[in-house]
């Protein structure tokens, strides 16, 4: 066969198999991959697995290290982000259900299904970028992606007259309106700290006054 054959050829297959949508896939392209929005954080990500496989995360579930999960330190609970491994270029959607990591230095962690799809397993940590496909950081009370913020919840109520009658009771306290399973309640905090440690002391002081109530991160609503 000419030369000049083969390539009519070659070019007749790769015309029909476009045609039929059969095409090769480059690379962004997989599932998951990235779309219009930008990216938020960039830094280390690490993984973890067995040690807390069935255990309870932070908003209650528990923890399964086959899904596609992960624990960040101040996002919204099912925040949905893609995780793009910079070493590889490779992607995971991941939703956002515990909180961590709390290393120096890493910024997310992924279920090991997660590692495992962006290549990770082995290295145990990767360069990585965070960009946010579903959830809502405009409306929400994240002023530092890295930085937690807590505080001290003493009451919750269904009516807000009576949360305001419990806040009169504690100077400093406020009350705040979220949204719980759909229905509206209405809680009695205290502070706002970046060190946990600060928010249990000041509880205690609550607690020696009579005032019952934990310690919590703020986002967790």
């Amino acid at each position: 066969m000419s030369s000049t054959k083969s390539v009519i050829l070659l070019l007749s297959v790769y015309l029909l198999t476009a045609a039929c949508g059969v095409v090769p896939k480059t690379k962004g392209m997989e599932a998951g991959a990235k779309g219009s929005k930008n990216a938020i954080e960039t830094g280390v990500a690490s993984w973890y697995g067995p040690n807390f496989h069935g255990k309870l995360t932070a908003n209650g579930e528990v923890y399964d290290m086959d899904g596609m999960t992960a624990a960040h330190r101040t996002l919204p609970f099912n925040s949905e982000v893609v995780v793009e491994n910079l070493d590889n270029g490779r992607t995971t959607r991941v939703r956002i259900n515990d909180r961590g990591p709390f290393a120096k230095n890493r910024i997310i962690d992924l279920s090991r299904a997660a590692a495992t799809e962006i290549g990770m397993i082995g290295p145990g940590t990767a360069r990585v970028r965070i960009y946010l496909v579903k959830g809502d950081l405009e409306n929400s009370r994240v002023t530092d992606l890295k930085v937690a913020n807590f505080t001290i919840q003493l009451g919750s109520f269904s009516e807000e007259i009576l949360a305001m009658q419990e806040s009169e009771k504690i100077n400093g306290s406020r009350v705040e309106q979220v949204t719980v399973n759909g229905m509206q309640v209405y809680r009695v905090y205290f502070g706002l700290y970046q060190n946990p440690d600060d928010a249990r002391n000041d509880l205690e002081a609550l607690q020696a006054d009579g005032f019952d109530g934990f310690v919590k991160q703020v986002e967790n609503d």
